[in-house]
């Protein structure tokens, strides 16, 4: 995978730039040893982040610390990258488990230094 295809989630298979397909966003909601998890599964940008938005602002106002469960989410742009940021300001947000696609974002824009990151829910529950 190349950084502008881990980056923009664009694949090229004849030389030409096109968006890889996306499929439809949901999430789920759960208490993990007293913290907050919000699953999320499926693509994130600026059309489908609102649902997630939605949860970790309702978790947020609710529980001290949320664990986002980014192992299903299986394409990420700057929209989520942007959510992580502005949570992680009103609450101790964690992501666990993070798709490579998720990861390599959060690895090449330096997020990964600004957010717990861990392998699992569990450990991110407890850190």
């Amino acid at each position: 995978m190349s950084v502008n295809e881990a980056a923009t989630g664009c694949a090229s298979q004849d030389g030409t730039r096109r968006p890889r397909a996306v499929d439809g966003a949901t999430v789920a909601q759960y208490e993990w040893r007293g913290a907050r998890v919000i699953g999320a599964r499926g693509a994130y940008d600026a059309s489908s982040i609102e649902p997630l938005a939605q949860a970790l602002a309702a978790a947020a106002e609710e529980c001290p610390r949320v664990v986002l469960d980014a192992s299903e989410i299986t394409f990420a742009d700057s929209a989520l990258l942007n959510l992580l940021i502005l949570t992680r300001r009103t609450v101790d947000l964690r992501v666990a488990a993070p798709a490579r696609q998720v990861r390599r974002l959060l690895q090449l824009t330096g997020v990964d230094t600004l957010l717990t990151v861990r392998e699992t829910v569990a450990e991110a529950a407890v850190c």
